[in-house]
């Protein structure tokens, strides 16, 4: 099968191969096999943790090196060196499986052969991480194996006595703390199942459900598409959890109406940006990337999904506001009456498409695991893909789902298993400690300036990667530093969490942006620095829930959340039109700052804070006012 006579190219993309004859099968029935493992465990149970994820890991590999080329040509052969690496990813697996009972009992005491089956794997996982994501995580990775080997070089506070290659083999390959640790745990048990049920969506309609919703609720309206942009992409971007992906998904729709009522390409690419990157702060799926914060934190799922809420709604009203506002100074319509559904009658022909997504919400707060909760909304799904004859989805369909959903998941699970080396070697040399002690010395103590920093650590960790991975980095390295200051566990970890997000629209490298800027044709650098306005919010939210984790709903009293949440609105909107110089009219340099210094007095919670903050907002509103019964009264 591998040996090279089955000429294939590389798809649009420059980075997959196009599949073809033979080797297109074996795809295929990889992909199902992988996809059916998992859903039989989710619904029967996985074998013991690092057996499950070991078997995990070889799928991803065996389908990694098949369907990524070595070296990016204008053509390829499925040649002998890939069908190599395809057996070798197989071969650790089984060793550990076949081998298991004897490892276990010498634990501690690897022999030969157990090391050089996890330095096999290794290099491996190094190497498919490359062929996906490019050559930043993976060097970042082999920068900390040889911190581990040379720590006993380097003094001061971050030396450490070093390890031989030996021991940071073992630890990489035999623990559950290395490529088999809590990462790629959750990309095994949650990430691939969340991934397969939005496969299942886009494959029985309710993708199409969901822009055809979002277009009946905001087409109409002044800037309607770019309000549709947020709605639809919000949606699928909380179930699919990848910025990019959802960008190309989405935006090949949204992004020409944009265009086509008076946007600009670059601000229609900021706003599919903007919204697909929120998306993964948005429960009830949040991107599937909120289960690894459970499972670092040692909670339930639903009381993460309950802290999103509030800031999640605030993210999406900012970013809506400011689309709206964008229109109304550019004097932008809506989409034409004609092109616009009836909301009553979709609802009436189509709501039970919210079936799949009202069982998965039912389930998870019900109190099931969210495997359990994404098995059934998985099978809820092809059910209710039979309502409709169009969308009806057969065996055929199913395993195209199968197969796309396990495919889609490729790309996260690599950089799970990368950032496993990371996060291991962290554990090892007791790094994250260190860098959160520095950040903490650097900060002298102060609250605000370790925020700051911890802001910055993260975002540069999340420059170009996922921003799966991107969270594990930083919950590993920078939120203990906010822990050591008072700040309790689940803020601290919302707070790295929202800015190892906001690196896909932070310039230099703001990946989502870059993805849209290629559907839209406008300028990269400067589609960035509109998602990045236009996201503006999520790097203002952050410093909120810290200063008042009431929005977070971390709070006895249900009427200081619901007053928290209140002036929250009022800051994030005050933030909206101070950044897009529009309110009730437009907005000169004066009233801007006054809304800005309004939106920042809002963060801090405290009647006086609150008091000047609304008393700025009040002054621009009545202003406003003023200017716009002058000029109509000069008209008259």
């Amino acid at each position: 099968m591998f040996k090279g006579r089955k000429k294939i190219a590389l798809d649009d993309s420059g980075k997959k191969r196009t599949l073809q004859g033979a080797v297109r099968y074996w795809v295929l029935a990889v992909s199902v096999i992988a996809a059916l493992y998992h859903l039989y465990t989710a619904r029967f149970g996985t074998p013991v943790a690092i057996q499950h994820r070991s078997i995990h890991v070889a799928f991803v590999l065996v389908l990694i090196f098949t369907i990524y080329p070595f070296l990016r040509k204008k053509s390829l052969w499925v040649n002998v060196f890939d069908g190599v690496l395809v057996v070798l990813a197989v071969v650790p697996t089984y060793y550990l499986i076949a081998n298991f009972q004897e490892i276990v009992y010498r634990a501690g005491m690897p022999n030969n052969t157990d090391i050089i089956m996890g330095a096999i794997l290794l290099v491996l996982v190094l190497e498919a991480g490359r062929r996906v994501m490019g050559w930043v995580l993976p060097i970042l990775a082999g920068i900390f194996i040889l911190y581990a080997y040379y720590g006993g070089l380097i003094g001061g506070y971050l030396g450490h006595r070093g390890f031989y290659f030996k021991e940071i083999i073992e630890y990489m390959y035999l623990t559950t703390e290395g490529i088999y640790g809590i990462p790629i745990g959750v990309s095994a048990q949650y990430l691939v199942l969340f991934i397969i049920f939005g496969a299942f969506l886009l494959k029985s309609g309710v993708g199409d459900f969901f822009t055809d919703l979002a277009i009946a609720i905001a087409g109409k309206r002044k800037g309607g598409p770019a309000q549709v942009a947020v709605i639809s992409s919000g949606l699928m971007g909380s179930i699919n959890g990848a910025a990019i992906a959802n960008v190309a998904t989405t935006g090949s729709f949204t992004i020409p109406l944009m265009k086509r009522i008076g946007y600009s390409k670059e601000f229609a690419g900021g706003v599919e940006a903007a919204a697909s990157c929120g998306g993964q702060i948005l429960p009830p799926v949040m991107g599937a990337a909120a289960f690894i914060m459970a499972e670092t934190l040692g909670i339930e799922y639903v009381n993460i999904m309950y802290a999103a809420i509030i800031p999640a709604l605030l993210y999406y009203s900012a970013t809506m506001a400011m689309v709206y506002l964008r229109a109304s100074r550019k004097n932008l319509s809506g989409m034409d009456a004609s092109e616009v559904p009836d909301l009553k009658q979709l609802l009436k022909s189509k709501a039970y498409l919210f079936i799949p997504l009202v069982a998965l919400v039912f389930f998870l707060v019900s109190g099931y695991t969210p495997t359990y909760a994404a098995f059934f909304a998985i099978l809820s799904t092809v059910v209710v893909s039979w309502f409709n004859r169009e969308h009806r989805m057969g065996l055929k369909e199913i395993i195209e789902a199968l197969e796309l959903g396990f495919k889609n998941a490729l790309s996260v699970a690599i950089a799970c298993a990368v950032v496993g080396i990371v996060v291991g070697v962290s554990t090892m040399t007791g790094f994250g400690s260190k860098l959160a002690g520095s950040i903490i010395n650097w900060s002298g103590g102060n609250l605000l300036l370790t925020l700051l920093f911890t802001m910055i650590a993260c975002i540069i960790l999340g420059l170009g990667m996922p921003s799966i991975p991107a969270y594990i980095l930083t919950a590993t390295m920078a939120a203990p530093a906010l822990g050591k200051l008072g700040v309790e566990p689940v803020v601290a970890h919302f707070f790295v969490f929202y800015f190892a997000m906001m690196a896909n629209v932070t310039p230099p490298v703001a990946l989502a942006a870059f993805a849209a800027a290629g559907i839209s044709g406008g300028d990269v650098n400067k589609t960035g620095v509109a998602a990045f306005k236009l996201a503006s919010a999520g790097f203002l939210i952050p410093y909120m829930f810290v200063l008042n984790p009431s929005l977070l709903g971390i709070s006895d009293s249900p009427v200081t959340v619901l007053l928290a949440a209140v002036t929250a609105f009022a800051g994030v909107l005050s933030l909206a039109g101070g950044l897009e110089g529009w309110l009730l009219t437009r907005a000169n340099l004066l009233q801007r700052i006054m809304l800005l210094a309004g939106a920042l007095f809002l963060i801090k919670p405290g009647v006086a804070t609150d008091f000047i903050g609304f008393a700025l907002i009040g002054a621009v509103l009545v202003m406003q006012k003023y200017t716009i019964s002058a000029n109509y009264e000069a008209k008259a």
